[in-house]
Parts: C-alpha cells; structure tokens; sequence
C-alpha cells in the first residue's frame, strides 16, 4: 500500500515538472534596488518581475557581470561583496566580502575569473567564478606605503583586465593567461585623476577619463609599445566648469560606427569624437550635465541622463544628424538605462518614483512600468557576450 502510494505521488511529480515551462536565461534582468540591499530578475519579454533577491550588502554603487552560459549574475557591492546569483533557482548562491570599498568588477573572457577593483585596500583581487576563491590579489602601490584607488576596470581579449589608478595617474593591464603568475604592465603619468573608463566594442581601446585634468587617456591594446596617447588635451581648458554633481559613467559612452559619443564633465553637452584620428568633431547641447551617454544597440540614436536637478529627464541624439531630436520627461531621479539586445526597447530605472519605465525606442513611446524600490542600475544578461561590460 506504501509503495502504491509512493509510486502515485512520483507520478503526480514528474507530471508536474513536465508541464512547468523552463527557464530560459537570454531574456533575464537583473535590477538594483540601492536602498534594500535587494535586487530583482525580470523577465525582458513579457516585462514580468520573476523574484527578488534579498541580503546583499551596500548597493549604493552596485554594477554586475553575467556569466557565459547567463546562469549567473555576480553582483559588486560598494561594501566589498561579491555576490554570485542563481537566475534559475531564484536564489543567492554565494556571497564573500572581499574588500572594505568597492566600485564594479568584471569577468574574463573564458568566464572562470572574476576580477573586483577596490578603493579600500587599494588594488584588484580576482576569484574563481566557480567558487569565489581568491586567484590573485593585486595590490596598487605606487609609492612607498601609498595605494591607489583603482577606477574603470574591464575585461580585454586575451583573458586580461585592464584599470585605472586614481591616485596614481596610472593605467594598468592584468594578464591572467596563467592565473599561478599574473603579469601586470604599468602606464604611467597618463594624467591627474583618472575617474572611469571605457572598452571599446571590438575590445582594442581602452579609454579613461581625467578628472584632475583637460583630456582623455587612450591605450591601444593592439600596439601597447606606442604608451599612451592623450585625446582632446585642451577641450574646455580655459573655460569655467559647472559644479558636478554627479560624476558621468564611461561604461555608458557609446560608440556608433566611427564616432564615439562622450559626457563633458562640467559642461551641458555631449562631445562627439572621430575615432578614426581621436579629434572632436562637434559638441551637442543637452538640457544638463551628462551621465550617462548610451548607443542603442544598431547604433542610430543615443540616449542621455542627466545630474540632478535635471535627472527627470532623457534626451535622445539622431546619430544621422547628430543633434537631439526629443526629450522626454518618464519620472524623478532617471539613474540608469538598458537596451533589449537588439535595441526595440529601453528600460530605465526611476528611482524617486519607484518604478522602471519601458519604451519604444522607434516611436518613443511609453509601453509600460513596473515597480521598484529605489531602482538603481538596470543590467540584462545579454551582456555576458559583450567585452568590456
């Protein structure tokens, strides 16, 4: 009678998980809600909140990475976490606080690495994706007893991670081929203030902004024998700076075909680059201070937020005309967007409103809104083939 009864109830199981629908993971998101130490999966396509994910430390400044198969995101937290999540089983699978003050990490090209950049100690650790346990611990020290705060760290071809040293004025790249022997190349005097940093698409430039400083510092990964050469050295130099209130984002500068769109620090415009000879084609008024400038994925328009107290709004530039052509008004406090894949929509995270909003990006029209608390940053899984994000 037992075994009868055992034997029915396997029966009603495995009917059951016969009819769930699985999971699949090239639509999923992942959102930040700062406030809550919390984030949440989303479904991209049917615009559905699928969990939230709770514990995770300090998401002040909270980016994340994906990893190849998309089965897991790895969040950095600003307290120093690192946290690995299950998107299939809806569930915090590990976290460790590897550090005291973090900023953002990324993932190798193989995506057995994960490598977190630190302000507190000072320097990169990288950690087995598989189990979190620590391959390398790079520290910054460029003088005597004096760490740097490293800043735009991204992943390269050629298993490698390339960075920043804000203090140092340096630009480092990480060679992880052999993770039991680390080689570490250092550029120096790139100029003061090294803030973020972008890679180029391909994975050939990398691209730091100067704070302390007019300019920009570009690396050629293709020919890192010619050092470092500075982009548009006297843009803005005699001109007064409005106050920065919030610093712009390079991950989210966008480069479409031969020209790379960029925040000006300081200033209500978007600078406009040919990256054929790194000379300024044009600059384009926007209604405030940049922070984020993103391409939509085929290229044709950029998208535009703004520093308070002009971050209720978005601006987006015709990259056929190279001026902006609507403005829209979605909420308060726009912090971050995200294209779909392919670029037919947008989300962005409306953190004062509580609520994500989605657009059409051919009609920019609004198609929906979910709620958030406190949204942040907004990154979807599509990013796991993507270099440098």
């Amino acid at each position: 009678m037992i075994w009868k009864i055992k034997k029915t109830l396997l029966a009603l199981l495995l009917s059951f998980n016969a009819l769930a629908e699985p999971r699949a993971t090239g639509d999923l998101g992942f959102v930040i809600e700062r406030e809550d130490s919390a984030a949440l999966i989303v479904n991209t396509t049917h615009h559905a909140q699928l969990a939230r994910i709770e514990g995770l430390g300090d998401l002040s400044h909270a980016s994340v990475v994906f990893s190849r198969d998309q089965r897991y995101a790895y969040v950095f937290g600003r307290d120093g976490g690192l946290s690995k999540i299950d998107l299939l089983q809806d569930k915090l699978a590990q976290r460790i606080v590897q550090g005291g003050n973090s900023i953002g990490g990324a993932i190798s090209q193989d995506g057995k690495l994960i490598a977190v950049s630190n302000y507190e100690p000072g320097g990169v650790k990288v950690f087995a994706a598989d189990t979190l346990e620590l391959v390398a611990d790079i520290p910054t020290e460029y003088a005597p007893g004096k760490r740097s705060k490293v800043v735009g760290l991204v992943d390269a071809p050629g298993q490698k991670f390339v960075f920043s040293l804000f203090d140092a004025g340096e630009i480092w790249t990480l060679d992880m081929k052999n993770p039991q022997k680390p080689a570490v190349e250092k550029f120096k005097n790139i100029g003061k203030e090294p803030y973020d940093a972008l890679m180029s698409p391909e994975g050939r430039f990398y691209i730091a902004g100067l704070f302390g400083e007019s300019g920009l510092a570009l690396l050629d990964l293709w020919d890192t024998a010619a050092g470092i050469k500075r982009i548009l050295p006297n843009y803005g130099k005699e001109d007064d700076k409005l106050p920065v209130y919030k610093m712009p984002h390079l991950e989210g500068w966008a480069m479409a075909g031969d020209v790379l769109f960029a925040p000006a620090i300081g200033k209500h415009e978007v600078l406009v680059i040919d990256k054929r000879n790194w000379t300024l084609l044009k600059t384009i008024p926007v209604i405030g201070q940049p922070v984020f400038v993103m391409a939509r994925p085929d290229a044709r328009q950029v998208w535009v937020n703004f520093a308070m107290p002009d971050n209720n709004h978005l601006q987006i530039i015709d990259v056929k005309d190279l001026k902006v052509n609507a403005t829209l008004t979605p909420g308060k406090a726009v912090l971050h967007m995200e294209f779909t894949p392919r670029g037919e929509q947008v989300w962005a995270a409306l953190r004062d409103d509580n609520q994500l909003v989605v657009y059409d990006t051919a009609n920019l029209q609004e198609v929906m809104r979910l709620p958030a608390r406190h949204p942040n940053g907004i990154f979807f899984s599509a990013r796991a083939h993507k270099i440098g994000l």
